[in-house]
Order: C-alpha cells, then structure tokens, then sequence
C-alpha cells in the first residue's frame, strides 16, 4: 500500500469518528460545570450562592428524551443548589432526527427538581412557538414559578434579593421595565430570560443576567470559532462570563440540540454559579 493511500485511509477513519463524536458521543452526554462569579452589588451575606442553570432542554432532540431528562434531574438534585433556574426552550421544534415531547411530559419530570430557594423558569422561543400558555401552565401545575416579565423577592437565611424573569426576546414582549417596577426595596437582582440579545440594551439595577438560547453554538472549530450563533451579535454573548461596561452576563451552553443534533467540542452541560461580591 502506497503512502498516499495509508494517508488517504487514516484521514478518512479520522474523519468517521470525528463524525461519530459530534453526531452521537457528545449531544448524547451532559457533564456539570461549576463557574465562581464575582458580581457588582451582591450582598456579601448572599456570598456563595449556588444556582443551578439547565438551559435549552429540548426534549424530544436526538439524545434527549424523557429518560435523559430524568438523569439530568437526579444529578442536579445530588448537586444540591440554592436555587434552580430553567431559561427556556423546553420543548424543541424542527430539529432532524427529533421527536415531539410534550411540555406535560416534560413538566412530569421536571416536576422532581428540588431546590430550597426554589426552580423558576422563562420561556424560549420554541416554547412560544408551541404555545406558550400551554408550556407555562405545564410548569406551573408541576410547581415550576414561571416568571414572564415578573419579579419575586426571595430570602436565604434572612438575606433577601430580587429574581426578575425576562420573557424571550424574539417572541415575547421582554418589557424589562414591567419586570423591574415590581422590584420593591434596595436589595440586590438577580434576572434572568431565554435569549442573551437583550443584554446591550438592559439598563438599571442588576448584578446579573442569566441566559441559555445560542448553545455555545454547538460547534466549536479550531481556528474558526464557532461558525453559526443564533445571535445579532455573532460570537458576542455565545457562551460563558461577559462583562461590558460594568454589567455581568451569563450564557449557559445548554443541553440539548435544535436544527441539527450536532456537539462539537461544546458539550452539553448542567451549568452551576456560586456568586460573590466585587472586591
């Protein structure tokens, strides 16, 4: 065998399970992550506050069906978080290879989430083009607090601060100023919604906005970045820690697939946040 031809056959066995890899392995899997986060206006009797975040969910993509969210329910329970956050998209429209599961579904499930400051969610735009009064009514009779342009002050252990639900971007009114009106006294907020495109014109009190909806991008090439982000702002807020002008944002890579049920080198993940203040 010629040189030419072993080179031919390594780069197309290279090729093979890269595929594999990318298409099977990695949506398949989910892994935790925990970020330490430093914040402006965070209370230091609050330090330490852990959220767990699962974003994007999407049920019914490839690798992610009821028996996969039951496992990602378990191990955020045994990971014992503070506070439990659900940023959207728990149902999944037009992805190949997927299957429809319904928020009830889903909700039956979810409904086993257990944190002592609560599990909240807002809702993506897969869940508005569904129905988005069908999803949140599935949350809310599972004991999911669904916060669409809606704040709630919450206590741990005598130190209180502001959770502010921010509905999504591309399809619901996102009327921060509705959300913050019902902000009432002076302690630290915590928002949180589906699409990270309403971070640049977010104004006001926050210490920090939590958000899923890009994936990361799904993929991730050496060299080339990350090649298709459902965002204005391309690559800006795809994934991770973003501080500009003094405000703090978040973005979670999520955990599961829309369009195509493709991971590469963005593996789905249960993102968890222990916040401090600023030095």
């Amino acid at each position: 065998m010629t040189a030419a031809k072993v080179a031919a056959g390594l780069l197309s066995a290279a090729a093979l399970a890269l595929g594999v890899w990318a298409f099977g392995i990695e949506p398949a899997s989910f892994e935790t992550r925990t970020h330490r986060l430093s914040i402006p206006d965070w209370r230091a009797d609050l330090a330490g506050l852990r959220i767990a975040v699962l974003a994007d969910l999407h049920t019914g993509s490839p690798f992610n069906g009821i028996e996969k969210l039951a496992r990602i329910v378990d191990a955020t329970n045994a990971l014992k978080p503070d506070l439990i956050l659900i940023p959207g998209d728990f149902v999944v429209q037009g992805v190949v290879g997927g299957r429809f599961v319904s928020p009830e579904e889903s909700a039956a499930v979810l409904t086993r989430l257990k944190a002592p400051l609560g599990v909240w969610a807002t809702l993506g735009n897969h869940d508005w083009w569904l129905g988005a009064a069908r999803v949140q009514s599935a949350l809310e009779k599972n004991g999911i607090g669904v916060l669409e342009d809606r704040a709630v002050r919450i206590e741990r252990g005598g130190a209180p601060f502001w959770l502010v639900g921010i509905s999504d971007f591309w399809e619901g009114p996102h009327d921060v100023r509705k959300a913050m009106s019902q902000v009432g006294d002076a302690s630290p907020v915590l928002a949180f919604t589906h699409n990270p495109d309403i971070f640049p014109a977010l104004r006001g009190r926050f210490s920090l906005l939590i958000a899923g909806h890009t994936h990361g991008g799904q993929v991730r090439l050496p060299l080339l970045g990350r090649p298709i982000v459902p965002s204005e702002y391309g690559e800006r807020f795809a994934v991770g820690h973003v501080v500009e002008d003094g405000r703090h944002l978040f973005v979670s890579t999520g955990l599961g697939t829309s369009i195509l049920p493709v991971r590469f080198r963005v593996p789905p993940e249960i993102t968890v946040l222990e916040l401090s203040s600023l030095p």
